[in-house]
């Protein structure tokens, strides 16, 4: 064997044990999240945590059934308003792109993709919190959805370019209209990447804490859309903190919810991207 095959072989072998031992650390930080979260949280999962509201500071027991429904509603309302948006943003610059406006428009989906969330919250709270003279629900919904719109603009273009030029063109040969063609044939066919930048824009959202804040706020009580909510971020930045071990273990729990929640939709995406989904003929 030449010197010079048993070089290469001892390259590969160092390139390749390096680069198994950076997987399996990257593996081991997830795992050692979960087990933290499931170690310190997992004793105060209870029914109690799902139904019953916080109880008063120094007090066992209760739970967070108002942040769990109120992260709910907030995050439901967040995407009812950004997902259209981003949607037919991420539409425009992959079927109507125009030279000058379209590369605008994608600076600003990518600039607002690394704006701190701390900053939409400051902004959400000049914009919608001081006219409104009060902390809300909806007022949390709108920062959310400020964060939302970029990364599904950014998914939609990015899955409806994949699409095969041919299926454009074949559309437009029969006849269809542009909008027809869209409607019937790109968006169907990067329906599975779509759905999926959907579902990990939401999942990215739901874990933020630092415009709800801002926005709105908390409450030990059920909240609404036009009154301070709780949320599962903002609770459990304010259980840890606490003085009170009770709490502190209930952030613990909480941020096993919260995580078990993302975990869920990355898995329901990456599902959706392996199998696809049904799209109706007609």
């Amino acid at each position: 064997m030449s010197a010079r095959l048993r070089w290469r072989k001892l390259v590969n072998g160092v390139m390749l044990t390096l680069t198994g031992v950076c997987t399996v650390s990257a593996v081991a930080v997830l795992f050692a999240i979960l087990g933290c979260l499931v170690y310190k949280g997992g004793t105060s999962l209870n029914w109690d945590f799902f139904t019953k509201l916080p109880a008063p500071p120094g007090e066992l027991g209760g739970g967070l059934a108002n942040a769990i429904v109120g992260s709910a509603l907030i995050v439901s309302i967040a995407a009812l308003m950004g997902i259209p948006v981003g949607f037919l943003a991420g539409v425009y610059l992959s079927e109507f792109e125009d030279k000058s406006f379209a590369s605008v428009v994608r600076y600003v989906a990518d600039l607002l993709n690394g704006v701190p969330s701390i900053v939409v919250g400051i902004l959400a709270w000049a914009m919608v919190v001081k006219p409104m003279r009060g902390f809300s629900g909806l007022a949390g919904s709108i920062a959310l959805s400020v964060m939302l719109i970029p990364i599904v603009t950014r998914q939609t273009e990015q899955f409806l370019r994949e699409v095969p030029l041919a299926l454009r063109e074949g559309a437009l040969a029969l006849g269809a209209s542009k909008w027809k063609m869209i409607a019937t044939v790109v968006v169907p066919a990067g329906s599975k990447g779509v759905l999926t930048g959907m579902i990990l824009g939401v999942a990215r959202i739901s874990g933020e804490s630092a415009p709800l804040l801002f926005t709105a706020l908390s409450n030990q009580y059920w909240g609404g859309l036009t009154e301070p909510t709780a949320s599962l971020p903002v609770m459990i930045y304010k259980l840890a903190v606490s003085p009170w071990d009770d709490w502190n273990r209930q952030a613990w729990a909480a941020g096993l919810v919260l995580i078990a929640m993302v975990l869920a939709a990355n898995i329901l995406a990456r599902l959706v991207l392996a199998k696809g989904v049904s799209v109706p003929r007609g």
